[in-house]
């Protein structure tokens, strides 16, 4: 069965009864029909926060079909709810761009699903929406200011980074001209789109702690400079309570159920390649409070997500994560073992052998967080016993416990042994987590630290442009910030080719962005695109609906 039919063939709870389950007065829901819901921030509690387990899944260098942190983050959930622990799941929600382009939703799989899938894969309860109606308000405010002659803020059109954003892969609105057809139609000048999981609006909301910062955080969007040299924040535009409007109900974390009638909430959808790839700070601290243990996931491989949770939004949030799932497949090691792309279902423990290297890599970089580690074996029909016990007894080797997770096939059941070797692991090795940096060095010693420490580079190169940015952002005095490296997620280095645990090699930062409102700074290695393409037989294309509204296709 395909993941929507199974989705399809399982009835859901009432929302009622899953909130009731987190002892949630119903007066509380914000319904959006019967099977989702808002939740106020005022269940938010600092007290049970501290008592709570948090638990981060992260993955090995992911081959570009992903491994499935997502299935394996609810699966796990599952397994602790079998056991009895009141647990719950924290997943960011799905652009559309993926959805309908080549990599799918983000609801999980098999067994191990978020439902309503449709929905949270489709507009769910409009929060990527609002983020891009907030998004696309400043562009409009923007560039009135440029047409106004009274209220001017004497902005050069020229030195504005500010993009309007579509939740679609659309690569011809990566560069466009605006503002043509007469002096009533604005200034022209270039201007393109982003996808809106990589706006910052987007990772604003993923990092406000309540409204009130909200609005501070957005006024601190940098736009651009003056002719006179002088930066201008959205602020100078008066936007951010106009943006904070559009928001409001974005901010709210959204409660819905697994395939086993569990509470799950989806909040935020930040890319990791290019964002800081987390869910929302509003909805883990939510989850920490309603639960004694709390799932999560971060984007793409544990260079990545699991990097940016762990340097960012922890340390941001002054969370303290108790121990990190390694997601880990048979195939993603074969594939890092240099097996050709026809043979990645093809048993061959050589190829295993050869590929555990990027995935020892990963686990060691945990210990560096003063995390333990837990290796969950996403299992596939195509792994063969010989490469399965291998690969546990090559991490007992080092220490690691490394369990088969076969939620995606089993659900819960699936997963009870992943479950107890996570409990087992938080009462035996207290979490001693720290930031890998402290925020505030030198931006060139945050990004030594990472690129030599997560990565295993010899060193970083800086282009005359990069260099330039550093300046500017040590004039615009925002050098105190975090790190948030986007490069390929297809490598612990720059250059996507070079997989497993590649030595001998240094990383280049092209350029800089400033995220000065989400509060960090974004060095830019390779030729990251903010804006993806569709390929050439889109899944769209194998997308329909009957007359009684059941879709299919959708993944």
């Amino acid at each position: 069965m395909s993941d929507i039919s199974i989705a399809q063939s399982i009835p859901m709870q009432h929302i009622n009864d899953v909130a009731a389950k987190l002892h949630i007065n119903i007066e509380d829901l914000e319904h959006y029909g019967k099977y989702k819901a808002k939740l106020p921030l005022s269940l938010i509690q600092e007290k049970n926060i501290e008592k709570s387990n948090l638990i981060l899944v992260t993955a090995l260098t992911p081959t570009p079909a992903g491994e499935g942190k997502t299935t394996v983050s609810i699966g796990l959930n599952e397994g602790l709810n079998k056991l009895g622990k009141k647990s719950i799941v924290v997943l960011r929600e799905p652009s559309l761009g993926p959805v309908f382009g080549i990599k799918g939703g983000a609801a999980g799989g098999g067994y191990s699903q978020v439902v309503p899938m449709e929905d949270i894969n489709l507009h769910f309860t409009g929060d990527f929406n609002a983020i891009e109606k907030a998004n696309n308000l400043l562009s409009s405010l923007i560039d009135n200011n440029l047409q106004s002659k009274k209220r001017s803020l004497n902005l050069d059109p020229r030195t504005i980074v500010w993009k309007r954003v579509i939740d679609m892969n659309d690569r011809s609105l990566r560069d466009i001209t605006i503002g043509l057809g007469g002096t009533g139609n604005g200034i022209p000048r270039q201007e393109g789109f982003n996808i809106t999981a990589a706006s910052e609006v987007m990772a604003i909301v993923c990092m406000a702690h309540n409204i009130a910062d909200l609005k501070i955080k957005l006024g601190n969007i940098f736009i651009g400079y003056t002719f006179d040299k002088e930066p201008i924040y959205a602020r100078d535009l008066n936007a951010q309570n106009a943006m904070a409007l559009l928001l409001k109900d974005a901010i709210k974390p959204n409660l819905v159920q697994t395939l086993e009638h569990n509470p799950a909430i989806i909040h935020g959808g930040p890319f990791a390649n290019i964002a800081q790839g987390t869910n929302t700070i509003i909805a883990t601290k939510m989850g920490m409070s309603l639960a004694d243990y709390t799932v999560t996931e971060a984007g793409f491989g544990a260079d990545l997500g699991a990097e940016k949770f762990l340097n960012i939004k922890c340390a941001t949030a002054h969370l303290k994560p108790k121990l990190v799932v390694m997601v880990a497949t048979i195939r993603a090691l074969r594939h890092h073992g240099g097996s050709p792309k026809e043979a990645y279902d093809s048993p061959n423990l050589s190829f295993v052998k050869l590929g555990f290297e990027n995935l020892k890599k990963h686990m060691e970089n945990t210990s560096k967080f003063g995390l333990s580690c837990v290796v969950a074996i996403n299992h596939f029909p195509t792994d063969s016993l010989e490469e399965i016990n291998w690969l546990i007894r090559a991490c007992e080797a080092i220490g690691i416990n490394a369990i088969v997770s076969k939620g995606w096939a089993e659900g819960g059941n699936g997963t009870i042994e992943l479950a107890q070797a996570v409990v087992d692991e938080i009462k035996n090795k207290p979490s001693n987590f720290n930031p890998l940096y402290p925020a505030g060095s030198p931006i060139k010693d945050k990004i030594a630290t990472i690129a030599h420490e997560i990565y295993g580079a010899d060193g970083v190169d800086y282009s005359t442009k990069a260099e330039k940015d550093i300046r500017s952002i040590e004039h615009l005095k925002l050098d105190h910030l975090p790190i948030c490296m986007a490069k390929t997620q297809k490598s612990f280095s720059d250059q996507e080719h070079l997989i497993g645990r590649p030595t001998n090699f240094r990383v280049t930062v092209r350029e800089f962005e400033v995220a000065a409102g989400a509060g960090f700074i974004i060095p830019i290695l390779g030729n990251m695109m903010r804006m993806p393409g569709l390929p050439a037989v889109p899944a769209s294309e194998g997308m329909d609906m009957d007359e009684n509204g059941i879709i299919t296709g959708l993944s």
